[in-house]
Parts: structure tokens; sequence; C-alpha cells
């Protein structure tokens, strides 16, 4: 099985960056998953081929950061919310019906669908404050443990606003 997921990140990133499972740079998750590898078929290079369309159609969406809250066990985890977005929550649902179609297992299915509260974690001092304007400009597959090593993440597919045209 491999562990992956869809984020947005929020500041800059680079295809092929591999960080510390401790130092994510600030994202908006879009679907956490795990997913076999059918004889001969890489299961990342799949969902990446479904995922792209939906991707490239959200790219420069503009969102709005919402308030603080606190999620994970007794609201411990400080985050910013992001206020509701259509062009957001249609990519999630798509995403999620991708990783679906690939006989992927989302991790945390109450957290899908209408279920879904996009946000972004606090981490130390860096955080976004409400009010804050964010674009869609850098959508990546991530690899939860790359080569079998659950100490690092690594950038397997970035898209990005710039690849495609499109205006924030």
């Amino acid at each position: 099985m491999r562990n992956l997921i869809l984020v947005a990140f929020v500041e800059p990133v680079a295809d092929g960056l591999v960080f510390p499972r401790s130092e994510w740079p600030l994202h908006i998750t879009l679907v956490r998953f795990d997913v076999g590898s059918p004889a001969g078929a890489d299961p990342a290079e799949r969902l990446a081929g479904l995922a792209e369309p939906p991707v490239l159609a959200a790219l420069g969406a503009g969102l709005t950061v919402g308030e603080d809250a606190g999620f994970g066990r007794n609201g411990a985890v400080p985050v910013n919310l992001i206020q509701p977005q259509p062009d957001l929550q249609a990519l999630h649902e798509q995403l999620v019906a991708a990783v679906g179609g690939l006989g992927g297992t989302i991790l945390t299915p109450a957290h899908t669908m209408s279920g879904y509260r996009p946000h972004v974690s606090h981490h130390g001092h860096k955080r976004l404050d409400p009010g804050d304007a964010v674009v869609l400009d850098r959508i990546a597959l991530v690899d939860m443990a790359p080569d079998g090593d659950r100490t690092v993440r690594r950038i397997l597919k970035l898209w990005t606003l710039a690849e495609t045209g499109n205006s924030a």
C-alpha cells in the first residue's frame, strides 16, 4: 500500500521536494488516502493522470482565510479555516472520486464530501491570518513514506498556476 495525499500548498515548494514530516510547508489538505499497487501500475502515476483535469481547472481560484479553530483531539491542533468556496469544494469532491476509482481507501472518510472542512494548520510561528487572500496556485501529490521512509515526505507531482496560463 502507498500512503499518498493531495494538497494545495500556500507557500512556495518545488517539484520533487523532500522534507521532514515535522516540517510541512503550509497547506490545505484536499484528500489523504492509501492505494494498492496493481501489477505493473504505479498508483501515484495513475492518480496524477486522473487528478490533472480537475486540478488544472481549479488552479487560480481565490480563497479567503477564515477564523481560527482547533482540530484533532480536544481541539489541540490550531488551524485557520478556509471560507467555503465552490471551486475548492468541487476539486475536493472530484479528487475523492478519483481516489475511489482507483480503489483507494480514504483515511478520514468523515472529513470528506459534505464533511470536508478545508483549513491550514499552524506550524510553529508559521500561520495565516483571518481575512488573508490565498490563491490555489500550487497543488501537489505527496508521498507520505517515499521508499518506505515515514520520516520524510516527497512531492511526486506539482501542478502550478504558472504552467496553466490561468490568471489569478
